[in-house]
């Protein structure tokens, strides 16, 4: 995450600040190379237009400038404020916690509880948000600190050894937390193929199908592995039976 917000602060300064490097550089590499540099102070005219037919007012200098440089950077820091908005950063920020590596360093409680108040309050009761207080305080002397625990390196390894020292019967909401951010990736991923699914299949053409139509045919878009194990002929049979239940009118 830290990464992520120095990427998007220095994306964003070199937008604000490093035109008139890049021009330069640019200029330098073309002269070396004898590739024709335009007057970058003259009218831009689109290609295969007339000047007179054009909206005037800027140059080639602008043109590069505005409309292509500004336009790819812009459109590259939407998509990292889309993939890592600020809801999504404080919820990785916060789901570090249960990280054995960073455990091992600082022990962050309150960021344990305030992971299930702002993003999981809908998975806990009231009265076990109270037992959860209540376990983070165990969890942290009886886990924490135990010497396998600093052996582990993620929070897979972490689910898997509560269970496998049957420790997950004795902090069950802890427990279920780690599974909750464990399925985060997977929830993020099928989405995401669910969406993609949805612009194939209900496209211009096809854009007045019924909500039921429309789920079935994404279904068996995104579980291809599991429509591959469908043959001819148990479809064929499944429509039988269905016919010999029917009750006739």
């Amino acid at each position: 995450m830290k990464f992520v917000s120095s990427t998007k602060a220095l994306t964003q300064k070199f937008r604000d600040e490093e035109w008139d490097n890049l021009l330069t550089i640019v200029k330098s590499f073309c002269e070396a190379r004898d590739i024709d540099v335009p007057d970058m102070n003259t009218c831009y005219i689109e290609r295969g237009g007339l000047a007179r037919y054009q909206q005037g007012g800027f140059t080639i200098e602008h043109h590069y400038w505005v409309h292509i440089f500004y336009a790819a950077i812009d459109s590259i820091l939407q998509e990292l404020n889309h993939r890592f908005s600020k809801h999504a950063m404080e919820l990785l920020n916060l789901s570090s916690a249960l990280d054995p590596k960073e455990a091992c360093k600082s022990f962050k409680s309150i960021d344990i509880l305030l992971l299930v108040s702002k993003f999981y309050s809908k998975d806990f009761t009231d009265q076990e948000m109270t037992l959860l207080k209540a376990e983070v305080d165990h969890y942290e002397h009886n886990v924490a600190r135990h010497p396998d625990f600093k052996k582990l390196s993620s929070i897979f390894e972490l689910c898997q050894w509560l269970v496998k020292t049957q420790k997950s019967l004795f902090y069950p909401y802890i427990y279920r937390l780690i599974t909750l951010v464990l399925t985060l990736l997977v929830f993020i991923g099928t989405t995401e193929r669910a969406f993609l699914a949805m612009n194939i299949i209900k496209n211009r053409l096809r854009n007045k199908m019924e909500d039921d139509f429309l789920m079935d045919s994404m279904i068996l878009y995104i579980e291809k592995e599991i429509v591959a194990k469908f043959g001819t002929k148990s479809t064929i049979d499944d429509f039988r039976h269905l016919k010999e239940r029917r009750v006739p009118f």
